[in-house]
């Protein structure tokens, strides 16, 4: 069967579905569009000083709250704690020509070094002269260039009714304040007779080793503190038609000092 572009994106839910992380989302509303973000941050206990491995998993749903449709997203913006560090360079890059379209085994497959993160997807999928089909499928994060500068590809594949392909790249940006990366991504004009992405879930980091390089963090505890709460994420959504709506995550963290621990072999062990 020839694979297909999918073309998103007319209802969106990033979602953690039925987990514990969306009993503590953020919810923006304007009129009757509605925007709920959920993140959670593993491990939770990192150092004072320097930084450790991490993964982030983030889930969020657009919806409307009269169950009508909403209008078209066009660009998504994930902003990244400052005392997280992407580092694109430290892994091997994918290039969008070798996963669009394609089915998640061979992106895998032909770019498994350069892969990030994991989730899956819902998505409705229009078919002639019948009612949208529901299809369920995988999304792949893939570290890449486009345009000479770092990307992070999310490859989104379903195989039902039809295999299906599309590929989100997401740029970076410098971010200010509290937030030192942006993550953005624009979506192309949405063709409603062809299907939309429904929902996803997406753990970035973590997992692999070699994504395990890809996203590192620290504690941003003050001395004197074992911990703090601090804004983890700023999920910004903007939509052809309709307000931006935008939602921050604070979570909280325990600080690790490993010069202590170097100090007291004891510690260590107690």
């Amino acid at each position: 069967m020839r694979l297909r572009a999918i073309a998103p994106v007319t209802a969106l839910a990033l979602g953690l579905f039925g987990s514990a992380a969306l009993a503590q989302a953020e919810v923006a509303q304007r009129g009757n569009l509605r925007v709920s973000f959920s993140g959670a941050l593993n491990p939770k206990k990192l150092p004072r000083e320097g930084a450790a491995p991490i993964s982030v998993q983030l889930g969020g749903r657009i919806f409307t709250t009269d169950g009508s449709d909403p209008p078209a997203l066009s660009k998504i913006e994930i902003a990244i704690n400052r005392a997280g560090r992407l580092e694109p360079k430290a892994l091997p890059t994918c290039r969008l020509g070798q996963i669009q379209p394609a089915s998640t085994d061979y992106a895998r497959r032909v770019c498994g070094a350069a892969r990030v993160g994991e989730g899956t997807f819902d998505a409705s999928i229009a078919i002639p002269e019948q009612s949208p089909y529901p299809s369920q499928g995988t999304v792949t994060a893939f570290n890449g260039v486009q345009g000479g500068r770092p990307v992070i590809f999310l490859h989104i594949y379903g195989a039902e009714p039809v295999p299906t392909s599309f590929t989100l790249p997401l740029s970076f940006v410098r971010g200010d304040g509290s937030f030192g990366t942006v993550l953005r991504g624009e979506l192309p004009s949405v063709d409603t007779h062809v299907g939309f992405v429904t929902g996803i879930s997406l753990r970035l980091g973590g997992g692999r080793p070699a994504s395990r390089l890809y996203l590192t963090s620290g504690c941003p505890a003050p001395k004197g503190f074992s911990g703090a709460a601090f804004p983890l994420v700023r999920a910004s959504f903007a939509f052809t038609e309709g307000p931006i709506l935008s939602s921050t995550l604070m979570r909280s963290c325990t600080a690790r000092d490993e010069h202590r621990l170097a100090q007291n072999p004891r510690r260590r062990h107690s």
